[in-house]
């Protein structure tokens, strides 16, 4: 079976949308039978002042995961769809903290990026997802 962007897309979102450390890794180990790589981290802060720290840690988990090798032109992949996730939630997070989880996916030359992320103040909060994709 020939998986495309829209399977890995919603491998990086299923990522970022689990709850633990344990399910993550179950969710690993499950992917890579498909021969899908993922890897996650976790996020919070405010919006705005993060947005670089936000695009590194989703380069340096997909490196330490091995979803990614150590060459200019994949960290770059995965920081452009990064970003691209970001600009998706802005209008809602512009000036608010950030919460939530960082989903990456990778089959063959298909990368996606999902950020999950409660957005808002105290307990006030709205939901938001962004995805960015690239290919390698």
């Amino acid at each position: 079976m020939a998986l495309g962007s829209k399977d890995i897309a919603a491998v990086a979102i299923k990522t970022a949308l689990t709850n633990d450390r344990a399910e993550e890794k179950a969710m690993q180990h499950a992917c890579l039978k498909l021969n899908i790589q993922t890897a996650a981290v976790d996020y919070g802060g405010e919006f705005i002042s993060a947005i670089a720290k936000i695009v590194e840690r989703a380069v340096v988990a997909a490196k330490r995961e091995g979803v990614i090798s150590d060459s200019h032109v994949e960290e770059g992949a995965v920081a452009g769809a990064t970003h691209e996730a970001l600009s998706q939630m802005m209008n809602k997070a512009i000036g608010l903290n950030v919460g939530g989880k960082i989903g990456i996916a990778r089959h063959n030359d298909h990368i996606s990026v999902a950020i999950y992320f409660c957005v808002g103040l105290i307990h006030l909060n709205d939901v938001v997802i962004g995805m960015g994709h690239r290919v390698v």
